[in-house]
This record gives structure tokens, C-alpha cells and sequence, in this order.
């Protein structure tokens, strides 16, 4: 392998320096891959109606509910980030007028109805 400089690098130098990449990747502390946590993401969360920002916190406690002692402070921190960012866009998908008699975006029409109608439409050509 040539690099910039001109020098080749060994299959057995390239193995060393790899391995020795990822057994630093293994031993270095998680904070280290976390996004900033309480202080920078309070600032960071986005201004919510009284409604809105009532639905997160209670989204916020039913995953605390259920996941709390599991996590600890920076995750806890990232999921009250999550649940304040996803409100707005709750709050869009809500507001989209939709009545009953709207049809689906996609049609669903399975292969086996599709196989079905060609051999049935074979077979009544098939007759004279």
C-alpha cells in the first residue's frame, strides 16, 4: 500500500496498526461517543405549547417507566431530547386533514390474487 509519501506499508505493520486501533475503540470510555448530555441538550430542546410539552414529559416518564434502571443520566438526558424533538413533528402529522373516505397513498394488490386472476383468465382462454 502506497501512501502520500511514497512509503509501502506490510500486510504485517497494516494487521498491527489495525489491531491496534480496535483495541482502543474497545477500551475507550462510551462518554466519549455520547452527544453532549443535560446542560448543552435543556438548551438545545425545542419551545413546545403547554399541550405539547405535557404529551413529551409524559412519552419522557412512560419510557422511564419502563427502561429507567437501565439507563443511566446521559442516556436519560438524550431520550428527553428525542421525545421533545419528535413533538413538533406529532403536532404536524395531527394537524393534516384526513377524512374517511381518503384513499391509502398505496395500493396493496398481492401476488396470489394477481396469479390467481391471470391462470383463471388462461383457462377461459384456453376454452373455444
Amino acid at each position: 500500500m502506497n501512501n502520500k509519501t511514497g512509503s509501502i506499508i506490510s500486510r504485517r505493520q497494516f494487521t498491527h496498526r489495525a489491531a491496534l486501533i480496535s483495541a482502543t475503540a474497545t477500551i475507550a470510555p462510551t462518554e466519549a461517543f455520547l452527544p453532549a448530555t443535560s446542560l448543552a441538550a435543556a438548551q438545545s430542546m425545542p419551545q413546545l405549547f403547554p399541550e405539547g410539552q405535557l404529551e413529551a414529559d409524559s412519552r419522557y416518564q412512560q419510557v422511564l417507566s419502563l427502561y429507567g434502571e437501565r439507563l443511566d443520566d446521559a442516556q436519560k438526558a438524550v431520550i428527553k431530547k428525542m421525545c421533545a424533538d419528535l413533538q413538533p413533528t406529532l403536532e404536524r402529522i395531527r394537524k393534516f386533514n384526513l377524512g374517511n373516505g381518503n384513499a391509502p397513498a398505496l395500493y396493496l394488490k398481492p401476488l396470489v390474487d394477481h396469479e390467481k386472476k391471470s391462470s383463471h383468465a388462461d383457462a377461459t382462454a384456453k376454452r373455444p
